[in-house]
């Protein structure tokens, strides 16, 4: 394998000589550039792993401008090349701004040589891992499709190299994480890139299924087959032929339908309820779970064979505590997402809201932070989010009894959630609640 390239773009010598010197012995070949016009010229003449650039090249202000204007030319240029910005001058605005523009990461100097080091391996894993995949894609001739994984924390990395190297194939792969970390995000993505993209992606959320229906849904029915069925009816197997079926929350599905499950898993063939017509299909499954099935296995809940057959691959999501270098980015999207959805003019975050977003321990994920932004939109009376749109005032700073019913509800499951690690099953049975009632809890709460 070729010895990565990396263009270093600043116009100050002792600070390209410095990571020059950290570099270089890491086994990167460096190049460096004195200013955006030859940052702009080297990249159009030769592919580079990874290029660096300072937003403030004019000596005299801080406002960055100069740097993220050659941050979008460079992203215009080659929206696959990794970009990590430096900057004197880390500002929240500056670095969000710098993020929306097509930024992977941020370097704040002076600068930690560990932090530099490790922003930069991943960083060109990464590049590496998509330009490998574009290549595939071309090869196959399936073209690239935009599915938002929105990350550039060095915990993702792995999932980013996964859904890249497993997505264009058929393997059946199993999605872990708690609650609200995206995994149906990443279930999208594995699709889009594989060659079933042009076909149905159906999903079915098992914990939302009794198991009554649970047959009748997947496999689907015939007239008559039981007191409500008055037509036939085409089951989520048949409807994903071709495609593919994300069975969520997979830990839900009812121990004497596991049996047929693995069944078509395994030889592709079902019957419909009420039928004895065997049914083919060519189906890639995905499935997701936050709970720990090797102890749903050891309790006689889950089979222990289906579990091989579903987790031919696995991924697992890191809670949004764990990758908050990505909490920026995803804020500012769900931020234009929804400022356009509810046809206000939002531009940004203020600094406190900013540190907020940041300081927050997040026990409902992603689908909680996109929660809390729809709020904060729909609150906002200005163009700027401020920390009292929010509405993240920690109930715990206030007295018990100033709060509502539904508040102390809601501190204490996310404190169940937050002592047990998202697993909604131990978390749903310390609270003294059925699954799905707290699954209906949390729900209303954007948990």
């Amino acid at each position: 394998m070729t010895r990565p390239k990396i263009l270093i773009g600043d116009d100050q010598p002792d600070i390209l000589e410095a990571l020059r010197l950290l570099l270089k012995p890491e086994g990167y070949d460096v190049e460096m550039a004195s200013s955006p016009g030859a940052v702009i010229r080297a990249v159009g003449a030769r592919q580079f792993d990874l290029v660096l650039i300072d937003l403030n090249y004019t000596r005299d202000t801080t406002s960055g401008s100069e740097g993220i204007e050659l941050l979008e030319q460079l992203h215009a240029f080659d929206s696959a090349l990794p970009i990590v910005v430096m900057t004197a001058w880390a500002s929240i605005e500056l670095v969000v701004d710098a993020m929306q523009k097509g930024a992977r990461d941020f370097i704040q100097k002076p600068w930690d040589n560990a932090r530099v080091l490790s922003i930069v391996r991943n960083q060109v894993d990464l590049g590496r891992a998509l330009r490998r995949n574009e290549r595939l894609e071309n090869a196959i001739g399936t073209p690239s499709r935009g599915v938002d994984i929105i990350a550039t924390s060095p915990a993702m990395r792995p999932v980013m190299e996964i859904v890249a190297r497993v997505g264009p194939s058929d393997a059946n792969i199993l999605i872990r994480g708690e609650n609200g970390t995206g995994k149906g995000v990443v279930a999208r993505a594995l699709h889009a890139v594989s060659r079933r993209a042009a076909k149905p992606l159906v999903t079915v959320n098992a914990g939302g299924l009794s198991e009554s229906i649970f047959e009748s849904e997947l496999f689907g029915h015939v007239k008559g087959a039981f007191t409500d069925a008055r037509s036939d009816r085409t089951g989520r197997f048949e409807l994903a032929d071709g495609g593919t079926l994300f069975l969520d929350e997979i830990a839900n599905v009812p121990l004497p339908q596991q049996a047929k499950l693995l069944r078509v898993v395994e030889t592709g063939e079902f019957e419909r309820v009420g039928s004895s017509q065997t049914r083919r299909v060519d189906v890639r499954l995905l499935s997701a779970t936050n709970a720990t099935l090797e102890d749903d296995v050891q309790a006689g809940r889950f089979r222990q064979d289906l579990l091989f057959r579903l987790n031919t691959v696995e991924i697992r999501i890191p809670p949004l505590r764990d990758r908050r270098e990505d909490i920026p980015l995803l804020a500012t999207h769900f931020l234009q997402s929804h400022a356009q959805r509810y046809r206000k003019r939002i531009e940004s975050f203020d600094a406190p809201a900013m540190k907020a977003l940041l300081d927050h321990s997040w026990p409902g994920n992603v689908r909680e932070l996109e929660h809390v932004v729809e709020r904060a939109v729909l609150m906002s009376t200005g163009t700027t989010i401020g920390r009292s749109d929010l509405g993240l005032q920690p109930p715990t700073e206030g007295r018990i009894d100033d709060m509502s019913i539904e508040d102390v509800e809601a501190l204490l499951i996310r404190k169940a959630l937050v002592r047990y690690d998202g697993n909604v099953s131990k978390a749903a049975e310390a609270l003294g609640l059925s699954r799905g009632a707290l699954y209906r809890r949390m729900q209303r709460y954007g948990l």
